[in-house]
């Protein structure tokens, strides 16, 4: 099942160490079939607060996602980033076909 990596970040500085990381990253992806669904794109805030920038991977299961985050060559330009810019990361399955929030409701309502 598709999975997904979220990111939430910044503010901060954009020098040359986040753009060299910025450079990178996608070589990063290819040995775990990744690809950017959303990258520091324009984004509207509809409820609470977001300060910074959205980012959203998809992979194709949690575990290619998280072998991706351990890998040598993701970890090696981490810091480029981190050093400048903070942010809030997750790895998350998605829903399969057909995925009906009526039925997980109905689910939860059972196991209360």
């Amino acid at each position: 099942m598709t999975a997904y990596a979220i990111a939430h970040i910044g503010p901060g500085e954009v020098n040359e160490e986040v753009l060299t990381y910025m450079d990178r990253i996608q070589s990063t992806f290819a040995p775990f079939g990744g690809r950017f669904l959303v990258h520091f794109a324009q984004h509207e805030v509809l409820e609470g607060e977001w300060h910074g920038s959205p980012v959203l991977v998809s992979f194709p299961s949690l575990e290619a996602g998280r072998a991706w985050y351990e890998s040598a060559a993701y970890q090696e330009i981490l810091p480029l980033r981190t050093r400048h810019l903070a942010g809030d990361i997750i790895l998350v399955d998605g829903v399969p076909e057909g995925y009906d929030a009526g039925a997980t409701a109905d689910g939860l309502r059972k196991a209360r």
